[in-house]
């Protein structure tokens, strides 16, 4: 299988900023299991400003633009640094490429992106992308990384897409306000009362909601894509994810 898994701020930090040391090691250390039994893997990180915030010692989220961007510049070092130790670990490789949105509306552009993805999948390294924070404010503003996961999946002609965030899926009611909630584990067609269901939520550190989770479910879906929304604090639900396993909720491709 070929699967991009988005991993959002909430999974990778504390709130804090600073590194989630057990989770990302826990993290990393399943992704390359995976890799190990034929798996090829792509990940999308979010992380770096929220990284920047612990690395520069801030205590909270800049509010200006420059001020963001500075966190990403510093925070991105950090992210690629954690990651390329502890994937060197386990002996797999990876690479870095950051991206903007004209680089995928482009056609040249992403004609090159595509030829890149897949000669690194051919030589067995793990791709672990990032919007470019330092030059591209469209995310800094309006989302986060899940359009861009899907966009990419997509790309590549993914067969699974798994967004981790710091929920456990598509729940019919706000459960940080009802608990009654009930979670959603299926999704066969995004209607316009599946789309209503999503708030405007988003943690201090990080800029997603269940809105862009739903637009990417889209994207992918309607590419012949699966999508699964599940929790990131629970980094072992890949298998389950990867294995066909109920888990989250489950957005079944067109």
């Amino acid at each position: 299988m070929r699967a991009v898994v988005k991993i959002g701020t909430s999974t990778l930090t504390y709130a804090n900023g600073c590194v989630n040391i057990r989770r990302i090691e826990s993290l990393c250390k399943i992704v390359s299991d995976l890799m190990n039994a034929g798996h090829e893997m792509i990940l999308v990180s979010s992380g770096a400003i929220g990284m920047g915030v612990g690395k520069l010692r801030l205590g909270a989220r800049p509010k200006d633009i420059a001020g963001k961007q500075a966190c990403a510049a510093v925070g991105q070092c950090e992210l690629m640094y954690t990651y390329d130790k502890l994937f060197a670990e386990y002996n797999h490789t990876v690479a870095q490429l950051l991206l903007t949105a004209p680089d995928l509306a482009c056609d040249d552009r992403r004609g090159k992106f595509e030829n890149t993805m897949m000669r690194l999948l051919e030589l067995g390294v793990l791709p672990i992308i990032n919007e470019n924070d330092t030059v591209a404010t469209e995310e800094i503003e309006f989302g986060d990384n899940d359009t861009l996961a899907a966009k990419i999946a997509v790309s590549v002609k993914a067969d699974l897409l798994v967004l981790l965030s710091d929920i456990d899926g598509l729940y019919s009611t706000d459960p940080h306000k009802d608990k009654n909630a009930r979670l959603i584990p299926e999704v066969k067609e995004i209607t316009n009362d599946i789309l209503a269901l999503a708030g405007a939520a988003g943690t201090a550190l990080g800029t997603g909601g269940m809105q862009t989770k739903l637009r990417a479910a889209q994207i992918a879906t309607a590419a012949g894509c699966d999508m699964i929304i599940t929790n990131g604090e629970y980094p072992e639900r890949l298998y389950d994810a990867i294995d066909g396993n109920g888990v989250g909720t489950k957005f079944y491709a067109k």
